[in-house]
């Protein structure tokens, strides 16, 4: 068995790298805006007919930056779960 033996400054330093690295990894950081597939995955829907309607009655936010591509907010998603959420007994 080695032992290494660190500085209090170099060893802070490397806990702040591999925090940094995994916070990276996990992706932390998730994108605002969605795809369809992730949306239908997140809401755990298979139909884009269901995910259409929760788009038109404005249950959900999206935009539509080109004709073809329509975006979801992720925020309004989990919004949408959280308030159909029911508590249990």
């Amino acid at each position: 068995m080695q032992v290494i033996c660190l500085e209090d400054k170099a060893f802070f330093a490397l806990v702040e790298e591999v925090v940094t690295r995994l916070k990276e990894k996990q992706g932390s950081d998730l994108e605002k805006w969605v795809s369809d597939e992730d949306a239908m995955q997140l809401l755990n829907i298979k139909s884009k007919t269901t995910l259409q309607k929760l788009r038109d009655e404005g249950k959900i936010r999206f935009s539509q930056p080109q004709k073809k591509i329509i975006l979801y907010d992720r925020d309004s998603i989990n919004a949408y779960l959280a308030r159909n959420a029911r508590n249990t007994f």
